[in-house]
């Protein structure tokens, strides 16, 4: 089976994305093929999507304008799985406590951005993770912090005391890159567990 992948190529860590999907996929023998979105029309034919960081404002204004993000909102309505990373989980939100991120609606939380601080405050930690059974090693870039979950969203992992990663139906949200490591298991967890049931 080749799964079909879209990465929203606005900004981000684009083919770190595509291939941490590529090495999931291959653990399940499965081959990915991963397709670039800068325009509308290519979601609809992808089985997964991916969100990357970057800025958010960007991202949002971007997946607007070009008639993406309600592609990305059928996409979740028609129960095909979602990761979304960093400024991806902040897009995402219902609430991105900030006027200039028009969000997608997607994940029922609230976040607030660069909340662990700015880039020099960046860190990696050891992260148990609901699912994996041994800890996630997260890096953390100027990420948000999840401040409120709603009733139907599962929180899958904690740092200080806050979530740091989600799911909400298919679509799973992290605070941290789990592109920016060679362990695959988050985007393994992201789409597997989904696509093979």
């Amino acid at each position: 089976m080749t799964l079909r992948a879209g990465v929203l190529a606005v900004q981000g860590d684009v083919s770190e994305h595509g291939a941490a999907i590529e090495r999931a996929a291959a653990a399940h023998d499965q081959t990915a093929e991963v397709v670039e979105i800068r325009e509308s029309g290519l979601v609809p034919d992808c089985d997964v999507l991916l969100l990357p960081g970057g800025e958010s404002t960007t991202i949002s204004r971007l997946i607007h304008r070009e008639g993406i993000a309600d592609e990305i909102e059928a996409h979740v309505e028609a129960g095909k799985p979602v990761l979304a990373t960093c400024a991806g989980l902040i897009v995402s939100a219902t609430d991105a406590q900030d006027d200039r991120v028009d969000t997608l609606n997607v994940i029922d939380v609230s976040v607030e951005r660069n909340a662990f601080g700015r880039q020099k405050d960046s860190f990696e930690a050891p992260l148990d993770v609901e699912g994996l059974d041994d800890p996630f090693p997260a890096v953390f870039i100027r990420a948000p912090v999840i401040d409120y979950v709603g009733p139907d969203v599962e929180v899958l992992a904690t740092w200080d005391d806050r979530p740091v990663a989600v799911r909400d139906g298919p679509v799973v949200g992290t605070s941290f890159h789990p592109e920016l490591t060679e362990d695959p298991r988050i985007h393994d967890l992201a789409f597997f567990d989904s696509v093979e049931s």
